[in-house]
């Protein structure tokens, strides 16, 4: 992410000091930088989320606890959890009742709206479908986990794509990360095999780095068999 321009930096609730700091600072080419104080950044950093904004800014970590946490405050800390959710199970039918157009999707509860928001990746980036909140309160009902996502900074990641379905909570940045991806490397009708390459890679990592959850499936729907 680039950093921000002197008249953004006037916008954003930043001591003066820093931005005096950030525009003595010379900058190195290539290096990341803290979005808010200009420090160079290493590969695995804060990200932190303006939630009326939906902008995502890299920080440091003395400007990630600085600017997040506190009433008011401009910025949530984005969390770094993965949770692989192992033995959630969502029938079709109850899957079709939420009307997203792809087998891929991602859900969170946006604080500004007042609502959940359901979006799905696409060749033009994220967008936005429209979500029954009975369907919603339905599957939430059923599974604790979803009860416990942060507000605005963590997602239900769902991916029904191929025979094999997998669901996560995952901070919000993995899901543009996913979204980046795909509209980066999609190509005609179908995306081409270099889009898939990548969807697969981002889930094989997913896994790698969650911490799997597993819920009561005392609740759970069992798929209806047809005779």
């Amino acid at each position: 992410m680039n950093e921000l321009s002197e008249e953004e930096q006037e916008r954003t609730p930043v001591p003066s000091f820093l931005r005096q700091v950030a525009r003595r600072r010379p900058i190195s080419d290539g290096a990341e930088r803290c979005e808010l104080c200009s420090a160079e950044l290493t590969p695995v950093h804060q990200h932190l989320l303006a939630p009326h904004k939906h902008e995502i800014a890299c920080s440091c970590d003395g400007c990630a606890v600085l600017f997040s946490g506190q009433p008011g405050a401009h910025y949530l800390r984005i969390p770094r959890r993965i949770r692989a959710l192992a033995d959630f199970q969502m029938p079709n039918l109850q899957w079709e009742s939420l009307m997203i157009p792809i087998n891929l999707a991602f859900f969170y509860y946006d604080t500004a709206g007042g609502r959940m928001i359901a979006m799905y990746p696409s060749p033009a980036g994220a967008i936005e479908s429209l979500l029954s909140l009975e369907s919603w309160a339905e599957i939430a009902a059923q599974h604790p986990s979803l009860q416990k996502m942060e507000s605005d900074v963590e997602t239900f990641l769902v991916n029904r794509v191929g025979t094999i379905h997998e669901y996560y909570i995952v901070p919000i940045d993995e899901c543009f990360h996913l979204v980046g991806l795909i509209r980066m490397h999609w190509r005609g009708l179908s995306g081409g095999a270099e889009v898939w390459k990548h969807i697969h890679k981002f889930f094989a990592s997913l896994q790698a780095r969650s911490t799997e959850v597993r819920e009561s499936v005392a609740n759970q729907q069992p798929e209806p068999t047809h005779a």
